[in-house]
């Protein structure tokens, strides 16, 4: 694997901390603002929503310099962004600087998958896309829980100011390690709009807001949960992040390694399982031991389906990749956005704060469902292209089947 990847994985760090820490300071930043959790959890929805709104729009802006320069453009911006939430000092202001954060989060994850890709030779691409996302997975199993351990003892605060350093890291290491490759040529717009009329694009897209929006759906309202349903203390969250982080390095690695060759079995049995096992955390949250498994399972599983989902997005938008990679990253973001916003309202409704992990499996499998039409489909489109090729008109040909 080139190192460019490592300067990837390093940006993918800081940016996989900046999302996933606030989960575990929600206590902390809703007491100091004097809001609710459940409204504190817009932290995690509008951040959620910046990157929707962020991946394309950085992405259309960034088609006239060099995939390198946006990078770094990305890193900039995202360093801007946690130093605001760092100052905030009400609640609003916080929120607008998680939005300016997010806003380079689906690009630089976009453009970042195209540049590994292309890389590596075509049979590495998912474990070249796989490495980099290593970044964002690492981030929950030692950037993440150090954060909420620092932002628990030195004040929230404190750490959007380290994850501002890191994102300096981040930038420094772009410039250093990337290759400075040309800008594409003769790929305009409307070649990057015309994926967009793909069905299977879409269908992965959807997949990939229903099925990570089950992970999130849970994870977001982990902390009361562990501390008010299973009876851990809020110290225990941060070893409790450690272990979702774990399991989300296991099941990325293992996405990436399979997904080249079994890339639709891999999403059936990935997005079945965390169906499953979502439905089960509503009864595993009341006991300790199953609780922490319980994590560690919803981490690999949910992060198994990401190096396949993003593969499938590149397959099928071959030709003009870029602004499809950089969407279906926000569509992984919709999806955070609708099952935070979703798991609020049903513990607002007085359900309790194990109520999420009923949304999460629900949607988790309406993704099962969707790659199931998905495929179904493909195998459709391919027999009848191999039926047009061989010139035999497709009602004579289902004729002769049943003969």
């Amino acid at each position: 694997m080139p190192l460019a990847l490592l300067a990837l994985a390093i940006g993918a760090f800081g940016i996989g901390t900046t999302e996933f820490v606030i989960m575990g300071l929600l206590p902390e930043v809703a007491a100091d603002f004097q809001v609710s959790i459940p409204a504190a959890g817009f932290l995690v929805t509008g951040y959620a929503l910046g990157v929707v709104l962020g991946a394309p729009l950085m992405t259309v802006l960034g088609t006239r310099v060099t995939r390198k320069r946006m990078l770094m453009i990305l890193m900039g911006l995202f360093v801007v962004g946690n130093v605001v939430s760092a100052t905030a000092p009400v609640f609003e202001v916080m929120l607008a600087g998680r939005v300016i954060a997010s806003l380079a989060h689906g690009a630089f994850f976009g453009i970042g998958s195209v540049v590994a890709a292309d890389l590596v030779a075509p049979h590495k691409k998912a474990g070249a896309i796989a490495m980099m996302f290593t970044g964002l997975t690492v981030a929950n199993v030692v950037g993440v829980p150090l954060g909420t351990y620092v932002g628990q003892s030195a004040g929230w605060r404190a750490t959007f100011f380290a994850v501002a350093a890191l994102g300096v890291v981040g930038l420094l290491g772009v410039a250093r390690l990337v290759p400075d490759q040309p800008r594409a040529e003769g790929v305009r717009l409307r070649h990057e709009l015309a994926a967009f009329r793909n069905v299977q694009v879409l269908l992965a897209m959807a997949m990939t807001v229903l099925g990570f929006g089950g992970v999130f759906a849970a994870i977001t309202y982990i902390t009361p949960m562990m501390t008010e349903i299973a009876g851990y203390s809020a110290s225990s969250v941060t070893w409790l992040l450690v272990l979702f982080g774990l399991g989300m390095v296991g099941g990325n690695l293992l996405g990436g390694k399979f997904a080249d060759r079994h890339l639709m079995p891999l999403l059936y049995v990935s997005l079945g399982a965390l169906a499953v096992v979502l439905s089960l955390f509503t009864l595993t949250a009341h006991n300790k031991i199953a609780a922490a498994v319980t994590i560690v399972l919803i981490g690999g599983l949910g992060f198994a389906t990401v190096p396949p989902l993003q593969k499938r997005v590149l397959d099928q938008a071959a030709g003009a990749p870029t602004l499809a990679s950089a969407v279906n990253i926000g569509a992984f973001n919709l999806g955070n956005a609708l099952s935070a916003w979703l798991g609020g309202v049903v513990i607002a409704a007085g359900l309790g704060y194990t109520a999420p992990n009923w949304v999460g499996a629900v949607l988790a499998a309406s993704a099962l469902v969707l790659a199931v039409v998905s495929s179904s489909l493909e195998r459709r489109t391919a027999t009848r292209s191999r039926l047009v090729a061989a010139h035999i008109p497709e009602p004579a040909a289902a004729s002769a089947a049943r003969r």
